[in-house]
């Protein structure tokens, strides 16, 4: 077995995500057998580092052996069972423990596979709870240009990515879209902090215009990650946990991508010191083994949707896998080498790592910005510096550095124009600065 068979094999019958089949007549389609820690490995022997943690899932490394046995022990005793009138000790075990490190505030856990199923929850959720309190005029949903929740419908109209709407339009939920706090559209000489506070004016009006027929305010914190990893400061969150309560609104968190100390903290919330009324949480909650999600929410949110029977007032939502025990398990050991391993104090050196690795792009002259937070940097290519001019998308020349790095043994995978890491906690120091010097060179062929 080698790459170019399973390669011919594949373009025969798969369809991949987030693709242009045509591109792979000229771009190469890699197969791989094994992982281990950053590294995956292909069918001719050659070794990739994760620097994307395969899709930003990947927390531990491939083929850890924590959570490979905990996986293993529940195998031998259940696989899965109904979540609907049964339950199981691992789901009840996860419950208690997210419970237990989530925003204060957070009592009950629902789950389902992929983020967007727990964005589409959340959605459903507040929708639903305003229709029990007897306001149903609440039909609408505030959203960030910019912004990205997930590809199912309902996800997909709270974002707000162009081509997504273009080619979809018809099939999706009108929102109310307000300027994002994006940092990277700041002033000359102008702090993150100021540009977010001061952007905030857009959601005050928004939702003094539109309280009354609105069920949430659906955000990513801190991390726009799907819109060019465009970052913004806590003051944000703050101001619009404060306006959400005087408007009477629900507040969303989507940290799908940000959940589980990609940010610095546990959950991007925690630097603003607030509590959404949902948080939703997917990717790294099973250490990037199993599909499993959680739409997590309130007591008030619960108790909405507690009565007798002939009430109907029941949330009416279900998934098959949901709860799955082996996905479960997973996400036990995961929280386990959180706990253990002081995950969060560790990451701040590997932060540090990065940010000293990467700091002399900022001089490069095809490079807008370099931004950070925690484990996550994000390196803007542009045509011109001076004026941020960015280069027309059909050139791709994101996509031509990634190639590079590809070659040479390094998973990239770009956002346009924008190359970022968003690596697993378990590189190391060298690990990092290799990672840097294949993408430098990558930027160099792109821009060059």
């Amino acid at each position: 077995m080698d790459n170019d068979s399973l390669t011919q094999r594949d373009k025969r019958v798969l369809w991949h995500p987030c693709t242009q089949m045509h591109d792979y007549e000229t771009l190469p389609l890699i197969p791989i057998r094994r992982g281990q820690g950053v590294w995956l490995e292909d069918f001719n022997g050659k070794r990739y580092l994760d620097a994307i943690s395969s899709w930003w899932v990947n927390l531990f490394g491939h083929a850890n052996p924590r959570i490979n046995a905990a996986i293993a022990d529940q195998l031998q005793n259940l696989e899965h069972v109904i979540l609907a009138g049964f339950t199981h000790e691992p789901v009840i075990d996860l419950s208690e423990k997210l419970i237990n490190i989530a925003p204060p505030g957070l009592a009950h856990c629902f789950y389902a596979s992929d983020g967007s199923a727990a964005l589409e929850i959340a959605l459903k959720m507040s929708f639903h709870y305003w229709r029990n309190h007897g306001e149903v005029k609440r039909t609408r949903f505030i959203n960030l240009a910019n912004s990205y929740h997930g590809e199912t419908l309902g996800a997909l109209s709270v974002g707000d990515v162009p081509l997504y709407k273009e080619t979809y339009q018809a099939l999706l939920l009108e929102t109310i879209t307000v300027k994002s706090p994006d940092c990277y559209q700041r002033e000359a000489g102008e702090s993150c902090a100021d540009y977010s506070a001061r952007t905030f004016a857009h959601m005050e009006a928004a939702l003094t215009k539109h309280a009354g027929e609105v069920c949430a305010v659906v955000i990513e914190p801190l991390v726009q990650c799907a819109g060019q990893m465009r970052m913004y400061d806590p003051i944000y969150l703050k101001l619009l946990r404060q306006a959400c309560d005087r408007h009477r609104v629900h507040l969303i968190a989507d940290e799908i991508a940000v959940g589980f100390g990609r940010t610095g903290t546990m959950f991007a919330c925690e630097q603003a010191g607030i509590t959404p009324d949902f948080l939703c949480l997917a990717k790294g909650l099973t250490g990037g083994y199993l599909p499993l999600s959680v739409c997590m929410t309130t007591e008030k949110v619960y108790q909405a949707f507690y009565a007798e029977y002939a009430a109907r007032k029941a949330f009416l939502h279900s998934h098959s896998y949901t709860g799955n025990p082996l996905a479960c398990r997973a996400a036990l050991a995961t929280l386990d080498i959180f706990h253990t391993d002081d995950v969060i104090n560790r990451n701040r050196t590997l932060s540090a790592q990065l940010a000293q690795a990467t700091a002399r792009f900022s001089d490069h002259p095809h490079v807008a910005e370099v931004r950070q937070t925690g484990m996550i940097v994000a390196i803007e290519l542009v045509k011109d510096k001076k004026n941020r001019t960015a280069y027309p998308w059909q050139e791709r020349r994101g996509l031509t550095a990634c190639r590079h790095a590809l070659e040479q043994g390094v998973i990239l995978r770009p956002l346009r124009d924008v190359i970022y890491f968003m690596p697993p906690y378990v590189i190391k120091p060298e690990e990092i600065d290799g990672l840097a010097q294949v993408a430098w060179q990558g930027i160099d062929r792109a821009c060059g």
